[in-house]
């Protein structure tokens, strides 16, 4: 080791002077031999020792194309078979390049004889080539051995996937760091199994995966196929999770850098990959075509939901205008760089960026007169429910007030579609929240019901419902990697507590197809899969960390918050909903109401508002919807003085 760093001081990199006359030298003794070898290592007279004098030639020809295919430029300790190719092509273009000035000369001088005889030349050649690639080779080998750290400091690495991604990988893993050995490829290909690629064997995915992981002590296993189905990545990732291993996965090639694959571009598994489902497929063409040539409104467009719609129609379809709704100006900015970057010719040519209250009649008033649109996606919301319990009043203004202004306007402009995002807390709601998006489900049912079978009406209006979305704001998902990032504690409410869960990106894709299907009056459910622990959540996302629970971080219980429930009630209960066309879509069968009703429940709702008196204001909503029962709330002492009514 001490002679690499005499040699290079200031780097572990050969300099290229010393590559170059290495090669010369390599030229040199290459052409000496192949004469020495083509008279048996017997020279007795003039005639043979007369092929040293072309010497120079061969010597200066090579150096040309040398200089030309840059062979010296190459780290040497990161040989490739780019290298070797860019070796074999210069002593092929020299020696043919000999070879036709050797022509020529015995044509101008036919008594001389060739400068180079044909046998020399070959032999030349093939010594040439040979030794140039085995320098190169033997000098990796070397430095690979000489400059290995300790065993006890190197890390097993395992590959998932034996494709060309997967090579690809193994080299930028070695590469970036020489703490780091790929000692296993696992693949579900049974063709792969038992072969060696790049001189690591390639193990059974499906029965040997476990096994091999413990006796070869790997420490991290790099997921490199993205042909792998979600439910059988998940298995894998459990897997790694269960015997204490850090998983990592490899982008798309897409989304490589210039083509080619960073070492910076390998992440840890997000805790989305243990929750994703099987692909959603979608009618894009029907959804494209719906959307096409239309005025658009998203409200809510900076919230997580609005901002993923935004950039799903973005990509899906080319409307005539885009018109995005938030009251958040820092929020409305960063989604403004982020469309500029990322839709630029889209956000330049139909994206317009519009701050506003939902619950400002004029200001809403005079942007549905100015553009009079032909859809409504209606995603601005107070959704915290903790918060909601201790402000009604704010509810109310926005999530029913906010959506009865919206709804009237889209039935005066004669809007197509009006598409209401909902939450799985509206159905037998516990907390204000949820109460508060039930009326305002009931207002645009009723308001549909009333107006769909009146002649020259053509606004349908639609309500979706989905559950928890992983990564909103307000979700557990950042906050409990915040609290990871900080060291803890992690806190949990309940250990009991489940909850369904999806991915931004599926809710606004279901939102999407909802709206496109949609002829009016319907509250579409989606299905959320199973239920999941809370506490098991937050047990992965801290061993995907890398952290232990009990040594690295704690998990604390803080106790249910204000109108949560333990555990969340099924929105696709067989009983309650209509199948549609989408597997993971159904119509909920809910009860409907009187547009007059509950047009004089909302004003006698938001006169409590300016009352300013949460209990009238709760009391009310509880009349409104009867199924509304607060759970671990001040609120609850409104139920039991309303059961004793009845009971007396």
């Amino acid at each position: 080791m001490s002679l690499l760093y005499l040699l290079f001081p200031k780097s572990n990199n050969a300099p290229r002077w010393l590559i170059f006359c290495i090669d010369i030298a390599i030229c040199i003794f290459s052409y000496v031999a192949a004469i020495a070898l083509r008279f048996n290592f017997f020279i007795e007279d003039l005639y043979q020792i007369r092929y040293f004098y072309a010497l120079p030639l061969v010597l200066g020809v090579r150096i040309i194309f040398i200089l030309y295919f840059r062979i010296y430029a190459g780290i040497i300790r990161h040989t490739s078979v780019q290298d070797a190719i860019r070796v074999f092509y210069t002593t092929t273009f020299s020696t043919l390049t000999i070879g036709i000035i050797n022509f020529s000369y015995a044509k101008i001088n036919p008594t001389a004889g060739a400068l180079v005889p044909l046998s020399i030349l070959i032999i030349d050649y093939i010594g040439t080539t040979l030794l140039m690639n085995a320098f190169r080779l033997a000098t990796k080998v070397i430095y690979i051995r000489i400059s290995r750290p300790d065993d006890k400091l190197v890390t097993n690495y395992a590959i998932f996937g034996a494709g060309e991604s997967g090579i690809i990988t193994k080299k930028k893993l070695e590469q970036n760091s020489q703490n780091i050995e790929v000692v296993a490829f696992f693949d579900d290909d049974l063709n792969k199994h038992k072969q060696y690629v790049d001189g690591v064997f390639i193990y059974n995915g499906k029965t040997e995966l476990e096994e091999i992981i413990r006796k070869l002590n790997i420490n991290e296993l790099i997921i490199s196929t993205h042909r792998l189905p979600k439910l059988r990545k998940q298995e894998v990732i459990e897997t790694c999770l269960s015997l204490d291993i850090k998983v990592r996965t490899v982008p798309p090639s897409v989304r490589w850098i210039n083509g080619e694959l960073s070492f910076n571009q390998i992440k840890s598994v997000k805790i989305e990959d243990l929750i994703e489902r099987d692909e959603i497929v979608l009618d894009k063409g029907a959804i494209a075509r719906q959307l096409f040539d239309k005025t658009i409104i998203v409200t809510g467009a900076a919230g997580s939901i609005g901002s993923e719609l935004v950039r799903q129609i973005l990509n899906i379809a080319q409307p005539k205008k885009l018109i995005l709704i938030d009251k958040s100006e820092a929020q409305l900015f960063e989604l403004e760089t982020e469309l500029t970057r990322s839709f630029q010719r889209a956000f330049n040519n139909f994206t317009e960026i519009l701050i506003g209250d939902i619950t400002n009649i004029s200001r809403m008033e005079s942007i549905f007169r100015s553009h009079k649109p032909d859809i409504v996606y209606h995603a601005a919301a107070y959704k915290h429910v903790p918060l909601m319990e201790y402000n009604p009043g704010e509810a109310v203004r926005v999530n029913v007030g906010g959506t009865k202004v919206l709804a009237d306007l889209a039935l005066k402009y004669n809007t197509e579609k009006f598409v209401m995002v909902s939450t799985d807390k509206a159905v037998n709601p516990t907390n204000v929240m949820g109460a508060s998006k039930r009326i305002a489900e009931m207002y645009v049912q009723s308001l549909s019901n009333r107006y769909s079978s009146e002649q020259g009406n053509t606004t349908k209006f639609i309500t979706t419902r989905f559950g928890n979305v992983l990564g909103s704001s307000g979700s557990v998902l950042p906050l409990f990697k915040k609290q990871i990032d900080d060291g803890g504690p992690v806190t949990v409410t309940h250990p009991d507590v489940t909850r369904y869960f999806m991915t931004i990106s599926e809710a606004c894709q279901l939102v999407l197809e909802a709206g496109n299907m949609g002829n009016g009056g319907e509250i579409y459910i989606f299905d959320m899969g199973q239920s999941i622990k809370i506490i098991h959540l937050a047990k992965k996302m801290i061993q995907l960390s890398g952290l232990k629970l009990g040594s690295d971080i704690q998990i604390i219980f803080t106790g249910l918050r204000p109108g949560e429930k333990i555990k969340e009630e099924l929105l696709a209960d067989q009983e309650n909903c209509v199948p549609t066309h989408h597997p993971k879509i159904m119509i909920a069968k809910i009860r409907e109401y009187s547009l007059d009703w509950i047009t004089i429940q909302i004003h006698d709702l938001l006169e409590l508002y300016a009352m300013a008196n949460n209990e009238k204001l709760v009391a009310k909503m509880k009349a409104i919807v009867p199924e509304y029962i607060s759970n671990n709330s001040s609120y609850e002492i409104l139920d039991i003085n309303s059961l004793t009514k009845q009971e007396n």
